[in-house]
């Protein structure tokens, strides 16, 4: 689960949880890509989880409803999200459902902790008390930094009057053959 949720929802089928939906205050400087917008006005959809065996349209009808309801709550200038190239992902579901694309981000730096298992720093931390090269290696894990490549970020506009103080040019979505 990230860090700092702002607001979880859980996806019913009748009365059975068929997914997740989670908002937080996402990257440090998420906000960033809003000129003059506070912390707390930019939200990230940080995770969405679907089961696998609702119908083939399922995220862009879940994505709908959270915009809209974030639409009517007014908590929210804009909404910002990642779609992960490393992991196959394009964003094909942010194109659908009307989210402007702002191109790649920044690079991540990722530890292999030499036993072919990558993982952000945050998760070494959780595991060993410590995500530094130095201090993992002098207690035997052999890990080493990775730089991942950006990954593609969306927004969504959710008050009109803010769309004009986008830091970012929007840009054409990216070729399709990018997965996902």
């Amino acid at each position: 689960m990230p860090a700092a949720c702002w607001r979880c929802f859980g996806i019913y089928a009748g009365e059975q949880l068929k997914g997740a939906a989670v908002f937080t205050a996402g990257p440090r400087n998420g906000f960033r890509v809003l000129h003059g917008a506070a912390p707390q006005q930019v939200a990230v959809l940080a995770r969405l989880w679907l089961a696998d065996d609702l119908p083939k349209n399922a995220e862009s009808r879940v994505i709908g409803i959270l915009l809209r309801l974030a639409k009517q709550e007014r908590l929210w200038k804009l909404l910002l999200s990642y779609a992960d190239p490393a992991a196959g992902h394009a964003g094909i579901i942010y194109r659908a459902t009307g989210w402007l694309y702002l191109g790649l981000g920044q690079p991540s730096r990722y530890l292999d902790l030499g036993d072919g298992d990558i993982v952000h720093p945050r998760t070494a931390y959780g595991r060993f008390g410590a995500n530094n090269l130095g201090h993992l290696r002098r207690t035997g894990i052999a890990a080493r930094q990775l730089i991942q490549a950006g990954k593609h970020r969306y927004v969504y506009v959710l008050d009109p009057a803010w769309r004009w103080r986008l830091r970012d040019a929007v840009l054409p979505y990216p070729a399709r053959d990018d997965g996902p």
